[in-house]
């Protein structure tokens, strides 16, 4: 508790880093002020009587949707569609490159070629817009005007085709301009202040849901008289072990020993020698990040776009064995598609063919393995070694959600007991405070090297 005390006031007293902090965490409430601002023509109390009315927003993948926008999308917030759009983009520009040879030169040419390709995934994202703004749009006129509700959720007459338009125009500008602003928010974030911002604002999201899904998980345990504090404390101690064994799972490294060779010229012996640097290539065992689990999910959801349009009942009978997220079949193909997504990132983001060229430009060797094509082969076998258990642990923790709802808990904290929302949550954490970490050092560093001087201008 102490040392946590300390580096509180040592934050604090680093105004570089204080500023940092403070500029992130406003920015954040400008994200979570605007998930609450319906769009044009939407009355927000018919939406939220709607909601409550049916539980749409606790009903199979769309909870997911939900809860990766803090709520905006279950309340037709202007940022209903949140930073998915631009995540969408990104997935299908690190695909793309692969096979486009255009975009695998842009790779290559350093931070102009970045620049040209974040420019590229940005059209990309509008692009998206321009399709799932649409679709949100159904989704609203269709399933909210056939069901009556005590409040008109509507603020314009869209029956009408001169009504439906002005909503339709005005939604789908606004909906692409939220998603636009909050890649603004983050791109802010990350220049101005603390960490990765589209991963905060993603985060941000799903920890807004957390004090309402805990309170609920506390409350149903409460009214059971027969032992429900004890179930509840277990639950707890179970959700924190969950957390300890995805931060091991997310830090895992293997190291593989590496020899750099460099020569430099020795005043006494006037003759060249050798010196040997002792150093290490990190290869995680979860290279790939959350990453499969989003692309598993997103997979997952294109069934949900246009499954109110499929007339066939068998089709459709098919598609809905999948929607229910605490569903076997659901957890199932989540399981499989987890563990080869995770292959398949895992190839296309570690070059090994590079690593091995850029050692023996570098004068660096693996002992025992020759440069080249045989140190390529040698981490390629590594990686795959390590990658089939993180593979396997990555996917248990995809479908722990399920296994503790199964176990008696609410349906909201079941979410965060694994899945994607427990892996961000807690790989931004590490990430946000690594950086306070480096900002700390270098603060330190900088003091003492001031204090150095000060003492060499005395002598």
């Amino acid at each position: 508790m102490n040392n946590f005390l300390t580096t509180v006031h040592n934050i604090w007293n680093v105004k570089d880093l204080r500023k940092k902090i403070i500029i992130t965490l406003n920015l954040l409430l400008i994200y979570r002020f605007g998930a609450y601002i319906p769009l044009p023509g939407i009355n927000p109390l018919g939406i939220s009587d709607f909601m409550e009315k049916f539980h749409i927003g606790s009903k199979g993948l769309i909870q997911i949707l939900s809860s990766f926008t803090g709520g905006a999308f279950n309340r037709a917030s202007i940022l209903a569609l949140g930073i998915m759009p631009y995540i969408s983009a990104s997935i299908i520009i690190q695909l793309m490159c692969i096979i486009i040879p255009y975009l695998q030169r842009l790779q290559k040419d350093g931070e102009s070629g970045r620049k040209q390709i974040s420019l590229i995934t940005r059209w990309l994202t509008v692009g998206i817009c321009f399709i799932q703004a649409p679709v949100y749009l159904i989704s609203l006129t269709q399933q909210i005007i056939p069901f009556s509700s005590s409040i008109s959720s509507y603020l314009i007459n869209i029956n009408t085709f001169y009504g439906k338009s002005i909503f339709w125009c005005i939604g789908i500008t606004t909906l692409t301009s939220g998603t636009l602003f909050t890649m603004w928010l983050g791109d802010k974030i990350t220049d101005k202040g603390i960490g990765n911002g589209i991963s905060l604002i993603i985060m941000s999201g799903i920890i807004a849901r957390f004090p309402d899904a805990i309170a609920k998980e506390i409350f149903s345990k409460l009214e059971n008289i027969n032992g429900g504090l004890i179930i509840l404390l277990f639950e707890f101690l179970l959700w924190l072990l969950v957390i300890l064994f995805s931060i091991i799972i997310i830090q895992a490294i293997r190291k593989i020993p590496v020899q750099y060779v460099s020569h430099y010229k020795s005043i006494k012996l006037e003759s060249n020698l050798i010196h040997k640097k002792h150093q290490y290539i990190p290869l995680k065992m979860t290279a790939a990040g959350v990453m499969p689990i989003i692309f598993s999910q997103a997979i997952m959801l294109f069934p949900l776009t246009f499954y109110d349009y499929i007339e066939n009942i068998k089709i459709k009978n098919f598609f809905h064995l999948f929607q229910d997220i605490y569903g076997l079949w659901y957890n199932l193909t989540i399981f499989i598609l987890v563990i080869i997504f995770t292959f398949f990132y895992t190839a296309i983001t570690i070059p090994v063919n590079q690593m091995a060229d850029d050692l023996k430009r570098n004068g660096g060797h693996i002992p025992k393995i020759k440069p080249g094509k045989d140190t390529a082969e040698y981490i390629d076998s590594i990686l795959s070694k390590i990658t089939f258990p993180g593979a396997i642990l990555l996917a248990i923790i995809a479908i722990i959600p399920c296994i503790v709802f199964r176990m008696g808990v609410t349906q909201n904290f079941a979410l965060f007991y694994g899945g994607t929302s427990l892996l961000i949550v807690v790989g931004v954490i590490l990430d946000v405070s690594q950086q306070v970490r480096i900002h700390l050092l270098n603060y330190h560093y900088d003091g003492l090297m001031m204090t150095k001087n000060r003492k060499y201008n005395r002598l």
